[in-house]
Parts: C-alpha cells; structure tokens; sequence
C-alpha cells in the first residue's frame, strides 16, 4: 500500500510544477542521447553514458514525483481547529531543560524547511507534539535523549 503524502495545497502545486519541469526535461535528455550516439562507438563514449545516467535519475525523480502527487492528501487549513496540534498547525513550545522557546509549523514530510519554521509531522517531536493542547507537557524522544517540551500556543 502506497505512504499518503499529507501536504497543503500550496505544496501540492509545487510538487506538480517540479513534476511539469521534470517531464519537460525528456526532449533535452533524449536530445543530449541522440547526438552522443551519433558519435559513433557507444562502448567508449563518455558522453552517451552520461547523457544516460541523467535519463536514468531523471525518470527515477519523475517516478517519485507522480506518487507524492498520486498519494497526496491535502489537509483543508479551513476546516482546522487549535483546540489540539494537528497538520498546518504553528505550535509554540518550550523545551523544560535549557528553557528555550521555539515554533514551527507542522507540514507534511515533503514541505519540511527547519529554516522557515516548518517541521515534517513524521519528526519525533512534531509526533510528540500532535494532538495535544496548550499547556501539556509532552516528551520528544529523540537520537540525544527524550525531550521535555510544554506546549506554549496552538495558531493558524
């Protein structure tokens, strides 16, 4: 059975366009094979095995591409609540050992950018963190340890 892919509408759109630059890479890798076969002998043509290998991961990231889209399920920002932490919710908290206070918004594992304050749902504090309220203190266990973290704010 195929992973869903939980994500926003708006990574949906982006994965789709990095699908439509993909497919419309096939011409230019085809193109690039055609005129390194025209080369002549293939057993000693750098250019031709290149040109391959690049058809080769290129189809592999288009593969990949048309399951996140197959197996995508958008999660409707309308109809979430902060009553608990759940996808595209931010969420405050505090980590009780060194007092440090961080947030992040909880996106599907493809829209994961630690720089911009999103963090995948599938990360071992995002899953300490779902579903529980403002106010909980929940642990994280995490490759260093287990994390003490009190929920601060649950916003859109």
């Amino acid at each position: 059975m195929a992973d869903i892919h939980y994500m926003s509408q708006e990574g949906l759109d982006k994965i789709k366009k990095d699908l439509a630059d993909a497919l419309a890479q096939r011409p230019v890798i085809s193109a690039a094979i055609a005129e390194a076969r025209e080369k002549g002998d293939l057993s000693e043509n750098a250019e031709y095995d290149a040109a391959r290998d690049a058809q080769a991961l290129l189809e592999l990231k288009i593969a990949n591409l048309k399951n996140m889209v197959a197996n995508a399920k958008v999660v409707d920002s309308s109809t979430l609540g902060t009553d608990k932490v759940q996808m595209l919710n931010k969420v405050k908290f505090k980590n009780l050992a060194n007092k440090m206070v961080m947030e992040y918004t909880i996106v599907g594992e493809t829209e994961a950018d630690f720089a911009h304050g999103k963090m995948a749902a599938t990360t071992p504090i995002a899953k300490a963190l779902l579903g529980h309220s403002v106010g909980d203190v929940v642990e994280a266990k995490v490759p260093q340890g287990v994390l003490k973290l009190e929920i601060l704010d649950i916003s859109l």
